[in-house]
C-alpha cells in the first residue's frame, strides 16, 4: 500500500512539473511585442542649466551609398569535384537586377534558375538530362553585400542507373540526392527572408533614426516625437520652437554612425525617458536605446575660490561631473510571468528532491525494523552454543555416575572378602581409578 501511494504521489508531481516547465519555456521564448528591440539602457543625471549629450552610436547604420543596385544581391552555384583533381567549378551566378550567367557551354540550356528567384526567394538549381559528369558536391551561396549577409547551402548529387536506388536523405551535414541517369533533378536552395524580397523605390526611406521622449507616467506607445532623421539628409523636428532649438542631431550622423542627441540648457521639465530608434527597413534592423534623464539642482559657483583645508583632498570648486550608469532594461510586457515561472520551477524541483529523500529514508527504516537475516544468524549462533553446553553437561554427568558406581562396587567387594572390614580411603581409590 505504501509503495502504491508513493508511486501515485511521484506521478502527480511529474504531471504538475511538465506543464509548469512548458509554461516557463513559452514565457521565456515570448517575442517582444514592440517594433524594435532594446539593446541598451542608461541612467544619466546632470545639473540644471548644463548641456548633456545622449550617446547613440551604431556602426551598422553607417550610410554607404552604392549606385550599382544590381550588384548588391547575388546568388551563385559552385560544384566541387572529388575526382580526378579535386577542383571547384563555378556553375552559374545571378544578380538581383540581371540575367543568370552560365560558365560552362556544356550546361547551356539544361542548367538554370527560376527567373523569379529573387521575388520568390527560391534559388533551387534545375539540372536536366543528368549525366555521370554531374556528380559532385554542390553549394548554393547567397550574398547580400550591402547588409553583409553570407549564407551557404550544400547538396551532394549522386547518379545511378537503377531506379530502385533512387533516394534522398540527410547524412548529418548536407542533403544527399541519388537520381536516375538521364532524369531531371532540382537541388533545393530556398530563402524566404524579407531582405531578399523587400525593395523600396526611394533609397532615403531605407534608413531612418528618430528620438522619442516619455514624460514621467507616460507609456511607451504615447511618447512624444522629438526628431526624425533620414539617410537622404532630411531632418524633421517636432514640438515647440524652443524645444527644436535645444535638441538636435548632427548632420553627419549617417556618415559617421553617431546619432547622439544633444540637449542644451537642461531644465527639470526635460527629465524623463528618452529613446533612440534605429531602423533599417531593407536589412531588417530595428534597435532601440533608452536613456533615463534626471535633472539635479544647479551647481552654485562661488565668486571667490574656496580654500581647502590641509586635511581635505577634494577640490570643492569643481562642478560634479555627470554620473552615467549602463543598465540593460528588459522590454517585455509579460515580464511578470518570468519570475513566476522561475519560482514555480524551483519549488517543484525542491519538492521532487524532498520526496526522493523521504522515500530513501523510509526504505532504510523498514530494513532496520525487519532484520530477518540478522535474526536468523543470531538464532543459529544461540542454538549452536546451547548444543555445545548440553554436550558438556552430559559428559560431566556421565563421569559422576561412573564414579559413584565404582565406589559402591568397591564397598561391596571389601565387605564380602573380609569379615573384618578395613577402612578404605575412598579418595585414594578414586585417584587410582582416575589414573
Amino acid at each position: 500500500m505504501k509503495t502504491e501511494r508513493e508511486d501515485m504521489i511521484f506521478q502527480a508531481l511529474l504531471l504538475i512539473h511538465i506543464p509548469v516547465a512548458c509554461l516557463f519555456t513559452a514565457v521565456s521564448a515570448q517575442p517582444d511585442s514592440s517594433s524594435s528591440v532594446v539593446v541598451a539602457g542608461y541612467n544619466v543625471s546632470a545639473p540644471a542649466g548644463s548641456r548633456v549629450v545622449l550617446q547613440c552610436v551604431s556602426g551598422r547604420m553607417v550610410w554607404t551609398r552604392d549606385r550599382v543596385r544590381d550588384r548588391q544581391r547575388v546568388v551563385h552555384w559552385d560544384m566541387f569535384r572529388a575526382h580526378p583533381d579535386y577542383a571547384m567549378e563555378r556553375v552559374l551566378d545571378m544578380f538581383s537586377a540581371g540575367d543568370q550567367r552560365i560558365y560552362n557551354s556544356y550546361n547551356q540550356g539544361r542548367v538554370g534558375l527560376s527567373p523569379r528567384a529573387f521575388k520568390d526567394g527560391n534559388f533551387s538549381l534545375i539540372i536536366k538530362d543528368v549525366t555521370m559528369n554531374d556528380r559532385g558536391l554542390y553549394s548554393c551561396n547567397l550574398h547580400h553585400l550591402y547588409c553583409n549577409l553570407y549564407e551557404t547551402v550544400r547538396v551532394q548529387l549522386n547518379v545511378t542507373k537503377s531506379r530502385r536506388k533512387e533516394q534522398r536523405f540527410w547524412d548529418g551535414q548536407k542533403a544527399v540526392y541519388v537520381v536516375l541517369l538521364g532524369s531531371t533533378v532540382v537541388l533545393p536552395c530556398v530563402n524566404r527572408r524579407n531582405v531578399w524580397t523587400d525593395w523600396s523605390n526611394e533609397e532615403e526611406d531605407q534608413q531612418v533614426v528618430h528620438w522619442d521622449r516619455q514624460s514621467p507616467g507616460i507609456r511607451h506607445d504615447r511618447a512624444d516625437r522629438l526628431v526624425d532623421l533620414y539617410a537622404s539628409g532630411e531632418q524633421r523636428s517636432y514640438g515647440p520652437l524652443f524645444l527644436q532649438r535645444k535638441m538636435n542631431i548632427s548632420n553627419q550622423a549617417f556618415a559617421e554612425g553617431d546619432f547622439s542627441l544633444s540637449i542644451s540648457d537642461l531644465q527639470p521639465t526635460d527629465q524623463g525617458m528618452y529613446s533612440c530608434h534605429l531602423h533599417h527597413h531593407y536589412c531588417g534592423l530595428h534597435e532601440r536605446r533608452e536613456f533615463q534623464v534626471t535633472v539635479e539642482a544647479p551647481v552654485v559657483r562661488a565668486t571667490l575660490p574656496a580654500k581647502a583645508l590641509p586635511s581635505e583632498d577634494k577640490d570643492t570648486t569643481k562642478a560634479e561631473s555627470p554620473r552615467v550608469i549602463n543598465v540593460i532594461l528588459p522590454d517585455q510586457r509579460l515580464h511578470f510571468l518570468l519570475p513566476l515561472g522561475f519560482v514555480l520551477t524551483s519549488f517543484l524541483l525542491l519538492a521532487f528532491i524532498i520526496l526522493i529523500i523521504i522515500l530513501i529514508t523510509r526504505r532504510r527504516r523498514t530494513k532496520e525494523f525487519n532484520p530477518q537475516a540478522s535474526v536468523r544468524s543470531s538464532r543459529s549462533q544461540s542454538s549452536s552454543e546451547e548444543f555445545d553446553m548440553d554436550i558438556t553437561e552430559m559428559t560431566v554427568c556421565c563421569q559422576e555416575e561412573r564414579r559413584l558406581d565404582y565406589k559402591n562396587n568397591l564397598l561391596k567387594e571389601k565387605v564380602h572378602m573380609n569379615a573384618q572390614p578395613k577402612v578404605i580411603d575412598l579418595d585414594e581409590e578414586m585417584q587410582k581409578f582416575s589414573k
